[in-house]
Parts: C-alpha cells; structure tokens; sequence
C-alpha cells in the first residue's frame, strides 16, 4: 500500500500507540479512540557531551528504547483485547543523524540548539549565501538551532564518516525508517534544516542543499500527520500487539507534537512547554520570517508557527538538585514556594548551555547575581524558576514584536506539575494559562494525530482544560523591576562570559571520536 493512502476501518478494540524520543527519556503511551490512556512506559536516558559545546547520543539508544516501550504497550493491548491499530512518532529536535547506504549510523546524533559546535560553519554560510538571503528563503537567520551547519561541520571534521553519509534523519523519521523503510521528514522538522529548506515554496531549495549537505540524498517531505508507510513483516515479528501493515505516520519534533496534546491549533494559541529546555510555539495566521525566532509549517497541512526555545532551564533545575544531593525535588519545591518573589535579591541569568533564541550566543553563560550567605537553597532554586519566567518574558517580546497576537496560553510539561514554576512564569509575564487534563505531552499528541487520521477520531475533545492559572497583581511591580535588571545582565556580563567560555574550551581535553 501507498504512503498516505487510507486503510480500511479498523477492526473493533483497535488502540493506537504514540512514542517520543526525548532529550532525558523516551515515552510511550497506549490511547483509546475515545483518548483514554490505558497505558504508559518510559525509559530514561542521557546524552553526551564529549566537548565543550558538543551534545550528541546514540542512535541505537533510540531503537532499543522504543522497541522495549512497544513491546510493553503491545503486550497490554493484547491483555485488553485489543491491537494497536496506528503508531505516531515525535521526537526531540532538529537532529543530524546521518547514516549510511544501510541506514548505519556513521556517527553520534548530533543534537539540536544546545549543540552549539557549528558556529564557524554558520559564519561560512553567511558569507558564502548571504545572511539577508538566508532569511528571505529560509524564514530565519542561522544558528545553532539550525541543522544545515552542523552538517557541514561533520563534512569538514570528519570527512572519513560523511563520506559514507548517504541519509539524514531525526529521532522521528529514523523511527520511521526502521519501522516502514521509507525514508520520509515532516515539513516542521524540515525547516530547521535551514539553510536547506525553503519555506515559501515549503520544499528543499537543491542550490542550497549542495552548499551545506553536498552529495546527501534529501528524505521525501510530508505533513507530520500524514502515513508515511506500514510495519515491515520483520519488524512485526518482533513487536506484539503490533501487525504487519500497521499504519505508521511521519510524525514531528516532540515540542511540535506536544503543542497537539495541548489542543494549540488556531492562530493566537500559544503553548509553553516547561522541560528540559523551555519552548514556546505560537500558531500564526501565514508563514513569517524572524532574525531571532524559529518560523516553521505547523504539523498539518496549511498551519504555520512561529517558535522560540531556551538552550537550558528544566535542565539547572536537575544539575542544582544533583548540587544539592536534594533527595527529592519535591522538598527543593516546597522550599523555593517559601522564598518571597525575587528569590530574596537573587538574579539568575540561566545560560548555562549558551542560549538559542532569541539571543543566538552560544558563548553565553549562566550567572548568580546578589547571593550572600544568607541566601539558602529555596532562594537559589527560586531564581532559577525565576530566570526560567524572565527568559519567557523576553521571548513574548519577540513574538510580539513579530506580530503574533496572543490570546490564548497553554502550559504542558513534566514543569507543570508542582504548579509553582507555571505561577512563577504568570506573575512574571502576566499571562494566564490553561493546564490540561493530560499532561504526558509529545507521546499523547503522536497517538492524537494517529487516532484522528487512522482511525477517523475527534481527538480535538480529549485533552479538555483541567484549570487555570493566573497572574498574582501583587507581584507585577517587583517582577517589572527584575525582569528590567535581568535584561541589564547579559550585556553587562556579555564579554566576561564570552572570555570564560573560550578558557573553558581550551581547557576541555580534544572530542572524543
């Protein structure tokens, strides 16, 4: 059968299966028609960080994971009765996993804008390409955001392993290459692939492409939610619950599906996604261009967003608490919710990994600002939610400066949970937010787009508002304050940070191979 071509009405007791390959774990998730979740498994994981600047993982890693997470899910819907009638995929991005003529791996996944190696590669572009025409093309300026450079960096530091190079994958299409052979990507992920892409004619420019990706066969482009292809018989074999011909969809980056399992769909949504990273995606009436943001298509056909992320914040959370040896983030919450607004005079800048948008400095780095020993952990762990809230403040600027009215707010992720981080963000920003019922995120909106195109579901009723959260007007005058000395910071310590980042460099040992 056809990629994209409609199956037949599954049988009755058909469930679908949604995974994302993430950052700090892989998620899997068993879903209802009617968007019930029957069951859920993770599998956690780290990246590495060979160098300075160098984010990678294992490839391998993501397979083996999402074969034991389909495995487990398959097994519970034959305990049910059921079968899993469509599988969606997402997963963290934009990556560079080339591989070879076999679909080998001919090295790490290089990751996205946290990997900041390709700054000389960015330059080269520019100059060769023109910065003003990238942006005219690409909808966007380069960075380390964008996967074009990084590319070419393994072109010229490692000619012997892009030599056998023959493909380009993310965690999503190598998901689905493994699964169905075809050798797809989504337009969304595809974009960031600048500056490879053309985002008027939402296509690949071939000059282009030969530039920064010379000699590379380029994967054919879909919408996230179309069928990119069915279970091999072999790969079936292995996968209960799971049958030959099982529809599996191209899928997308996780932040793209998350904004799905959110219900972000009409022009003036905005979702806040608190994790690892903080991203922030806006739906917009037309495709944009923007020097600072990431313009993208949406994940269905004719949408279009305009998006932001930071390079770390859920992420300092984690590093302070292993810092700490806090046994429980629980108690670190319960102390930051003690501290006052402001964290008691403290003032984090939280580029710790450099930072993306809408700054594009990878040279960036974190800094503490008024500690004194009277200072505890809950203060030091507030200003750092706090950091966090001011680094999405800046980033609604940015939107607003590019004309994206916002009426509508929607907080998912593993940050939401306590509810002080997404309270923190309201005062700061004075935006209210909605908090969905689900909360799993990237892996519910996969098994949404696999229900709603497979099996013919509503799934725009699943996931309803659960509550909301707003803004505390006691807090704006302080917070107004601090968010214009955090603002100060950066500058004012912009050239300290760039020297200490270039002594860190040289004092790091070589990459490894």
């Amino acid at each position: 059968m056809a990629p994209g071509t409609q199956r037949p009405a599954p049988a009755p007791g058909s469930v679908v299966l949604g995974v994302d390959v993430g950052t700090s774990s892989t998620k899997g998730v068993l879903v209802a028609p009617d968007g019930e979740v029957l069951a859920t498994a993770v599998r956690e994981h780290q990246v590495s960080r060979p160098a300075p600047g160098h984010v990678e993982m294992d490839a391998g890693i993501w397979w083996d994971e999402f074969l034991g997470i389909a495995r487990e899910l398959g097994s519970a819907a034959l305990a049910r009765g059921s079968r899993i009638a469509a599988i969606g995929v997402s997963g963290m991005g934009p990556c560079v996993l080339l591989v070879d003529e076999d679909d080998a791996p001919v090295r790490p996944a290089i990751l996205y804008g946290v990997d900041t190696r390709a700054e000389a590669q960015i330059r080269a572009l520019d100059a060769r390409l023109g910065p003003e025409e990238i942006l005219r093309r690409s909808g966007c300026s380069l960075t380390a955001q964008a996967a074009g450079p990084k590319i070419l960096w393994v072109a010229q530091k490692e000619p012997e392993r892009y030599a056998r190079a023959r493909r380009l994958l993310m965690p999503s299409s190598f998901l689905v290459r493994r699964l169905t052979g075809a050798y797809v990507l989504d337009r969304a992920s595809a974009a960031q692939v600048a500056p490879l892409y053309d985002i008027a004619a939402r296509d690949w420019h071939a000059p282009w492409a030969e530039a920064a990706a010379p000699g590379l066969e380029l994967p054919r482009l879909l919408w996230a939610d179309e069928v990119a292809g069915h279970v091999l018989p072999g790969v079936a074999a292995a996968l209960p619950g799971v049958p030959a011909g099982t529809p599996v969809l191209a899928g997308t980056i996780d932040a793209w599906a998350e904004a799905v399992s959110g219900g972000v769909r009409a022009p003036g949504d905005l979702m806040l996604m608190y994790g690892t990273t903080t991203f922030l995606l806006a739906m917009t009436p037309q495709p944009v261009t923007s020097r600072h943001l990431f313009p993208t298509p949406g994940t269905t056909e004719g949408t279009s967003m305009l998006t932001g992320g930071m390079a770390a914040s859920g992420a300092i959370t984690t590093w302070l608490r292993d810092l700490l040896s806090a046994p429980d983030v629980g108690e670190l919450v319960a102390d930051a919710a003690q501290s006052p607004p402001g964290a008691r005079g403290l003032l984090v800048l939280p580029y710790f990994s450099g930072e993306r948008s809408p700054l594009a400095d990878p040279e960036a780095r974190g800094v503490v600002a008024g500690l004194t020993l009277s200072h505890g952990r809950g203060d030091l762990y507030r200003a750092v939610l706090e950091a966090a809230a001011y680094g999405v403040r800046h980033h609604l600027e940015e939107l607003r400066a590019q004309g994206c009215a916002i009426s509508r707010t929607v907080a998912l992720g593993g940050g939401t949970r306590t509810g002080l981080w997404p309270q923190i963000v309201a005062d700061v920003t004075g935006l209210a937010q909605e908090l969905p019922r689900v909360t799993i995120g990237a892996s519910y909106g996969d098994a949404m787009l696999a229900a709603a195109r497979v099996l013919g579901a509503d799934a725009s009723s699943w996931n309803p508002v659960e509550r909301r959260c707003e803004p505390d007007p006691a807090t704006r005058e302080r917070y107004d304050a601090l968010y214009g000395l955090y603002r100060e910071l950066y500058p004012a310590t912009r050239s300290i940070s760039h020297a200490l980042a270039r002594m860190q460099e040289e004092d790091s040992p070589a990459p490894r191979a």
